[in-house]
């Protein structure tokens, strides 16, 4: 099983990168969490007070970001911000930042060097479509958006977060809106993309039916 890449793309809050890290633990893939590699660049520009509307100069700051994945942590120029990724703030603003042409071409480039020659396993929203279109398996989670949200808010409720409901669902409606609607790499399903919806699944009746898929593929 040398250079096998599964691709699970699919829209914020349907259980792709928990159900991407136990199937990567399982097979031995290497898991690139692609989501937060964005999130990073998000949390760039909140850093360092850069408007959403100056595209020009969050293009520019991309020369002065150095992105590192060491396991779980997640690095950004030098500085542990695994936390600091996963925060309301970030969410609100990371998929205008993905939807710059330049940001997801930088991206998309150190997605495929850091999987190249590798038993990978990726999560995000263009996997299948346009970083590894050749994914030997596309798996493409859905999940109705209350109860994405209601995920959410048991994520944030696990680290002390305070957040609103309502507030939660609107903003997961607004980044599906983004996502599925932006010129460059919007959410979409690969024409080849076997799609699962969780919603009514536990974490272990995805992952069965997706290592089904994968036992499948490599004749096991």
């Amino acid at each position: 099983m040398e250079n096998f890449v599964v691709a699970i793309d699919g829209p914020a809050g349907s259980g792709k990168s928990t159900i991407a890290k136990i199937i990567g633990k399982d097979y031995g893939l290497t898991y690139l969490d692609t989501g937060a590699m964005y999130r990073m660049v998000a949390l760039y520009t909140l850093k360092n007070n850069i408007s959403l509307e100056n595209k020009k100069e969050i293009v520019n700051a991309l020369e002065k970001i150095e992105i590192d994945i060491q396991g779980e942590k997640f690095i950004l120029n030098g500085e542990d911000v695994s936390k600091e990724i996963r925060t309301p703030e970030v969410a609100s603003i990371v998929s205008p930042v993905a939807a710059i042409k330049e940001v997801r071409v930088k991206l998309v480039e150190l997605q495929r060097e850091i999987s190249s020659g590798k038993k990978v396993i990726l999560d995000g929203r263009d996997i299948g479509t346009v970083v590894f279109p050749k994914a030997d398996l596309k798996i493409f989670l859905v999940a109705s958006p209350e109860e994405r949200a209601k995920r959410r808010m048991k994520d944030y409720e696990s680290k002390n977060i305070k957040e609103n409901f309502e507030e939660v669902l609107a903003s997961i409606k607004e980044r599906d809106h983004i996502d599925s609607t932006r010129k460059e790499s919007p959410l979409k399903k690969a024409e080849d993309a076997i799609e699962i919806d969780t919603s009514f699944l536990n974490i272990s009746e995805v992952v069965d039916k997706i290592s089904s898929l994968i036992n499948n593929r490599i004749g096991r």
